[in-house]
């Protein structure tokens, strides 16, 4: 749970944001227009209203103002430093608006073009998250509807707010977050109806692993879908008898696609604890629906079809982005290696498509049936064998597969990527899709399945392969109608998320704290700043007053543990750019802000999350803190694993070498665990520090 690295001088910035008064907040923006499900479908090319602008998952916007010619003289326009946490935001904007989500239920509205405050809401949190949900404050975006900010709540409920006022405007509990249910995601509006997906915690059983909707405007459920086949199910089979209370772990942490003609929603699952499949049912079951794109009807939640990409045993989630093109479908034999033998290369399928998964494999399929049209790799990956053209089915490479505990295989990519979380991007002026991604591999050892402790029961090495040059970040731009590279780009530093716009540009950054502009015909870098700290943001673009403007946040990436001689700060900031000539500062007379909060709310003291009788420092073991709160994310070897970067080594030391057990015992109070900072003693604490600094050679 103790993430090793530095969420520095932010709680300043929190109290900045939390700025206190009982007043109307008032903008200075235009009035604001309740948005629409024609909106959210067709939106404004001066808006960002969905996660990923719009509805097919492009993360493209018509804006050209910004261009090739010009983006060169691109300048900072405002930045407001954001709370502590794990952060991965998206910022939503309306009518000059912008919305952003923070960490921990932290809502902010600021005037899109001068970053002043409007309002902030915080949600009261149960003190005792930490102890049930790995970093469970990560919020990756909201939604609107109507006069309406919707958002997921950290502790398993979905919410929302007056977009005027910030005020709550009702809440919804889905599940019990005790049960194993985590939120990383925020919701889409499909038709009305707030569509979320979730991780689910081995101890959450298959109750935990479902997509739910919920009306936009009053929070009341109206349907959830299980990701794990069981009862009257057809693909219960699949699980070869496994008994129900061991179907765990299929979730939908990402968010779905949606094409409204169809009225289907398509999104993806991930693995099922534990990955080893010889530890259920044996080899041969396919345990549906884990890693599959599921096409669900927006009305009744029904799954009309599913697609399954790999039967995954060393966790290789499948939930991420999938774009929603209606395009030729012409793929090159020469490049693409898995193709359907009697395609029509002539017709204008409707498609759905993009890299699913950690496997860095694209797929793409007709989106109104499932059918298997062309699939090809784009990193270095063992996993995927042979795929049938005819039929989509996939192969899986024997020499992969585990048969005992104990047992080593190399593996590529690795738990962390390939892909992962960083959200690729499609522009329609070159038909490309643009992939950010990880060169990474592993050795995975199959661990013994612990029923009382479920777990993926996989222990995992990560490297950069010698292929790859020591370069960790790439972007693969690939063509959505021949399935031919167009260009790569790669770094040292880890790749993040990814945009598109009318002028020609491809926005994003990387774990060293750039933020650059690549020309998406070429890949030619045309501008680049240093934001200090991991670009660990989706980015977006807007326009308001005339001007169009590009925003972007950072903090903290999980996965960074691969370049530890990079070096940067991990703090969360908002940072947003335009031309010259939209001016700096604010645009009119600037108003307090407001910070409404939940009826009778007591705000959220993590460090009254404790055990009831902390002992004294003489008698607290490090050994016995690490093994208890830290091993179950760092391991017991102190390796972490799945994008949780090691507490032992060279990475831990080029950052920490120099850190004293004081320093960083002060550090590990402000921020670890995730969201919780301050849950243990300060003997604890300071226990903890002394043994990790131990383990790694110190005095």
């Amino acid at each position: 749970m103790m993430a090793i690295r530095g969420w520095a001088a932010r709680g300043l910035a929190v109290l900045a944001l939390m700025a206190t008064g009982l007043a109307q907040a008032q903008s200075s923006t235009e009035a604001f227009v309740p948005v629409t499900d024609a909106m959210i479908q067709s939106p404004d090319p001066a808006d960002w209203l969905s996660w990923r602008r719009t509805l097919d998952s492009w993360g493209y916007s018509p804006l050209d103002q910004i261009d090739r010619d010009n983006v060169d003289q691109l300048r900072l326009v405002w930045v407001r430093p954001l709370e502590a946490g794990h952060q991965e935001g998206t910022p939503l904007v309306h009518n000059g608006r912008m919305y952003f989500p923070g960490p921990s239920d932290m809502v902010t509205a600021l005037d899109a073009a001068s970053g002043d405050v409007l309002w902030t809401h915080k949600r009261t949190l149960p003190k005792d998250m930490g102890q049930y949900l790995t970093f469970p404050d990560t919020n990756r975006n909201l939604a609107i509807y109507g006069k309406l900010i919707i958002a997921r709540g950290s502790d398993d409920h979905i919410y929302a707010l007056d977009a005027e006022t910030g005020k709550l405007a009702w809440e919804t509990k889905i599940l019990d977050y005790k049960k194993g249910a985590k939120q990383s995601a925020g919701p889409i509006i499909a038709d009305g109806l707030a569509i979320t997906g979730r991780s689910c915690e081995p101890e959450g059983g298959p109750d935990a692993c479902v997509i739910t909707a919920h009306d936009a405007k009053t929070g009341k459920e109206v349907w959830r879908t299980s990701t794990i086949a069981r009862g009257d199910d057809p693909n219960d089979k699949t699980w070869g008898g496994t008994p129900l209370e061991r179907r765990m772990q299929v979730g939908a942490w990402m968010n779905a696609s949606y094409d409204p003609e169809l009225h289907l929603l398509y999104m993806g699952t991930s693995v099922s604890t534990p990955a080893p499949k010889f530890l259920l049912a044996g080899n041969e079951y396919t345990y549906l629906y884990h890693n599959s794109t599921l096409a669900l009807d927006v009305r009744t939640g029904k799954i009309v079809w599913h697609y399954q990409h790999i039967v995954d045993h060393w966790d290789l989630d499948h939930p991420f982005p999938r774009f929603l093109l209606d395009e030729q479908v012409a793929p090159d034999p020469g490049e693409v290696t898995w193709i359907k033998p009697n395609i029509d290369r002539k017709k204008t399928y409707r498609m759905v498509t993009g890299v699913p998964g950690k496997t860095g494999v694209v797929y793409t399929l007709d989106r109104t049936n499932g059918q298997f049209l062309w699939a090809r790799p784009t990193v270095k990956q063992n996993v995927v064998q042979s795929i049938d053209g005819r039929t989509g089915k996939v192969t899986v490479n024997p020499a992969t597969v585990f048969d005992r505990v104990g047992q080593q295989l190399y593996v590529c990519p690795s738990s962390t990527g390939g892909a992962n979380y960083q959200a690729p991007a499609y522009s329609p002026l070159t038909k490309t899709m643009y992939f950010p991604e990880q060169n990474l591999c592993a050795d995975v050892t199959a661990v013994e399945a612990d029923w009382e402790r479920p777990s993926y029961s996989v222990a995992s090495k990560i490297f950069i392969p010698p292929e790859a040059d020591k370069k960790l970040g790439v972007i693969h731009a690939v063509n959505a109608v021949t399935g031919k590279t167009e260009w790569t780009w790669s770094i040292r530093a880890g790749m993040q998320s990814l945009l598109t716009t009318g002028g020609g540009l491809l926005f994003g950054g990387d774990s060293a704290g750039r933020f650059r502009v690549l020309d998406q015909r070429d890949g030619k870098v045309l501008w680049e700043m240093n934001l200090g700290s991991a670009v660990t943001g989706y980015p977006i673009t807007f326009s308001t007053g005339g001007h169009q403007y590009v925003a972007v946040s950072t903090g903290f990436w999980l996965g960074d543990s691969f370049t530890p001689e990079i070096l940067k700060g991990t703090q969360g900031t908002l940072f947003v750019f335009a031309l010259p000539d939209a001016g700096i500062g604010r645009k009119g007379p600037y108003r307090e802000p407001v910070t409404p909060t939940d009826a009778g709310a007591i705000p959220f003291d993590p460090a009254q999350n404790r055990d009831p009788a902390p002992v004294a420092a003489a008698s607290v073991s490090g050994e016995a803190v690490y093994a208890a709160k830290c091993s179950g994310c760092h391991g017991g070897d102190f390796q972490g694993g799945g994008g949780i970067p090691p507490v032992k080594g060279a990475a831990f030391k080029a950052n920490w070498g120099d850190t004293s057990a004081a320093q960083l015992s002060a550090y590990l109070k402000t921020a670890m665990p995730p969201g919780a900072g301050g849950s243990l003693s300060d003997a604890e604490y300071r226990a903890v520090a002394d043994y990790i600094l131990k383990v790694n050679g110190a005095d």
